[in-house]
């Protein structure tokens, strides 16, 4: 019976092994009466109290304290359960992680030491240390204290701060959502508080598949994901929400939702005289988004001013922004012209895109400017496409009037729009304009963009010759001598047929890059064009699947063939491999349901949820019965 006599020490010790920390001293047998009854701490009265317990008992008035949040014993414990050592492991479960006795502070143990060895000291304590003793077996949390340099897994209370100084690279090291914010102490901080989260605005995901993506299907089912961003980011664009506060109109001529497009600053550009500023709307007929140029103060005096803006309307060209209509309004409290153009969503400027500065970046280890400079195979796209939009213009007995970088928008990759059409012409209706001096004055400003582009400057043109030896060191000959052939005087000789005569063959060039752009972006269209199909059959599988009733029938959907259609639908969607996890394959579901579609004579086992019935059905049969359950609700 030497299992159940009485130990030798009265509780065992919960630390890991550790050659550096000290062992904690053993008591001795001789102060055996000042500890007290293990009796009292399990059941809370001794039946041998006067029967000769060594032990020491305190008084019926005095309870005795118990350690905190500990449960209470549904029955009595065993003296083998009181008895016996608890298990420490030797390694930790993850290599390179602290046990959970190591990982401790160093207060938690002696708090367990105090709380199980030392119950007898307690008592002989004066009630002032009693009480506080009390109050910290209660809250052991207020003696901890996080260590500066090192993260504790194990510990709640544990909130360190990973700062960018100890990284390898010097960079600021990513937030912790669990750091304490400044002026707060761990050791004197309520164990139920909840640091404060920093929030932060995530990207949209553009890529609305699941990845990785089927190789094999990649091209067949998908548009590539550099157009689907593009696309949904232009569609994001479209529809930002105009901010509260900026005192715009609600209605504008049948405009509403009005967002401002650029940044009012006490420096901005004039349109001769006049301010201007620009607007996203929404058309209130047809729900498309439209862009609003609106000159401020302008004040009209003859409603034929706006026979410009007819004649623009009536041009539709891909290199220019096509204009609507112009009308005035008094709805920002003052009288102002609106021209409406359509809207190129995420659109940039030519000087936005090329000439402005661009801030500077590491490089070798060195902070160095970025160059503005573009490539020759790009200015003459961007030649020749302004070259053919403005003979366009010309050939209606027009002239463009405003050719400047900040008027030019580039719409998409290397394509470029004339922009701000139509404006000038009402602006300035009341003077007399020679159309041929006008054309002239195209070129002339034709020859200063191309200038600028080459240069990545907007002053060039106040050294032309300095920017004329960069052309010449940088660029071809045939370049220059169209940059020579704009900026001259004007003549009879000079003319946008005269241009697209000097450009020559590169006119083929540009041909075949729109031909094959074309092609690009008809097979990206292909690629989609099948989705359509399976977006079908899931509709079919929604309005079948789970429908909780239908003529007065509550099972319907679980009957018949419905039952077929709900199993074929667990074995597209809801697989589980051998582990239990979920199959998330999206190669599977694009085969089943094209398979689906097609009618396949190939045949699958379904399995019923219960595992206790089992189908083999073909894809065929399968889609009969798709088809005669949403003919019966079409029918119903």
């Amino acid at each position: 019976m030497s299992f159940f006599s009485r130990p030798s020490s009265s509780a065992v010790k919960i630390s890991a092994p550790s050659a550096e920390e000290p062992s904690s001293p053993k008591p001795s047998k001789k102060d055996s009466t000042q500890r007290q009854c293990r009796n009292i701490l399990i059941y809370g009265h001794c039946k041998f109290q006067d029967k000769g317990c060594i032990y020491y008992h305190p008084p019926t008035h005095a309870p005795s304290p118990a350690p905190p949040d500990s449960p209470t014993p549904g029955a009595a414990l065993p003296a083998q359960a009181v008895n016996a050592p608890v298990f420490v492991p030797k390694t930790p479960i993850n290599p390179g992680s602290p046990t959970p006795a190591a990982a401790a502070p160093a207060s938690i143990e002696q708090q367990t030491s105090v709380s199980s060895d030392s119950s007898s000291e307690q008592s002989s304590q004066p009630p002032e240390q009693q009480q506080q003793l009390h109050q910290q077996l209660q809250h052991p949390e207020q003696e901890l204290s996080p260590e500066p340099d090192q993260y504790d897994p194990y510990n709640l209370y544990s909130y360190t701060s990973h700062s960018a100084e100890g990284s390898e690279e010097g960079q600021a090291s990513a937030l912790n959502p669990y750091d304490l914010p400044p002026g707060y102490d761990a050791a004197t901080l309520d164990p139920f508080y909840v640091p404060p989260v920093n929030y932060h605005t995530q990207p949209l995901n553009y890529h609305l598949y699941t990845l990785p993506r089927p190789d094999a299907l990649a091209h067949r089912y998908f548009i590539s994901d550099e157009i689907r961003e593009e696309l949904q980011k232009r569609s994001e664009t479209i529809r930002t929400a105009p901010p509260a506060g900026m005192g715009l109109p609600e209605e504008l001529q049948g405009y509403h939702s009005l967002v401002p497009l650029e940044v009012i600053r006490p420096d901005r550009r004039k349109f001769g005289s006049w301010y201007s500023t620009l607007y996203r709307a929404v058309n209130s007929n047809d729900g498309a988004s439209y862009v609003l140029r609106r000159v401020e103060n302008f004040r009209l005096t003859q409603q034929a001013a706006f026979s410009g803006i007819e004649a623009w309307s009536r041009i539709r060209h891909p290199n220019i922004v096509s204009v609507h209509e112009a009308f005035t309004t008094r709805a920002f409290n003052d009288s102002s012209l609106v021209v409406v153009y359509d809207d190129h969503p995420n659109a940039q400027t030519l000087y936005e895109a090329h000439i402005r500065p661009k801030p500077p970046q590491f490089q070798h280890g060195r902070l160095q400017a970025q160059p503005n400079r573009i490539s020759e195979r790009t200015l003459w796209s961007y030649i020749i496409q302004l070259a053919n939009a403005m003979k366009a213009v010309h050939d209606a007995g027009l002239a463009v009037r405003l050719i400047d970088a900040s008027k030019i928008l580039v719409t998409g990759k290397n394509r470029v729009r004339l922009g701000s059409c139509g404006v000038v012409e009402v602006l300035t209706y009341d003077m007399p304009v020679d159309v041929a001096h006008l054309q002239q004055d195209d070129l002339m400003m034709l020859g200063m963009v191309v200038v600028q582009l080459c240069n990545g400057a907007a002053g060039a043109m106040k050294q032309l010759q300095q920017s004329l030896d960069v052309i010449a060191r940088n660029y071809s000959a045939d370049l220059k001598s169209v940059v020579m052939f704009l900026i001259s005087k004007p003549g009879p000789h000079k003319s946008v047929a005269h241009l697209l005569d000097m450009i020559g063959s590169r006119l083929l060039d540009e041909l075949d890059e729109t031909q094959n752009a074309v092609d690009r972006l008809e097979g990206e269209l292909m690629s989609e064009l099948e989705n359509g199909r399976l977006v079908r059959l899931l509709c079919k599988f929604g309005f079948i699947n789970e429908r909780p009733e239908h003529n007065h029938e509550t099972r319907w959907s679980e009957t018949g063939d419905r039952y077929i259609v709900k199993l074929f639908r667990d074995f597209v969607f809801h697989q589980v491999d051998e582990f239990g996890r979920p199959v998330v394959n999206l190669t599977h579901v694009l085969t089943c349901l094209n398979k689906l579609d097609a009618g396949s004579e190939e045949r699958i086992m379904l399995v019923s949820r219960d595992e206790q019935s089992c189908l083999v059905v073909s894809y065929r049969e399968v889609k009969a019965c798709i088809e005669s359950a949403f003919s019966e609700l079409t029918s119903s």
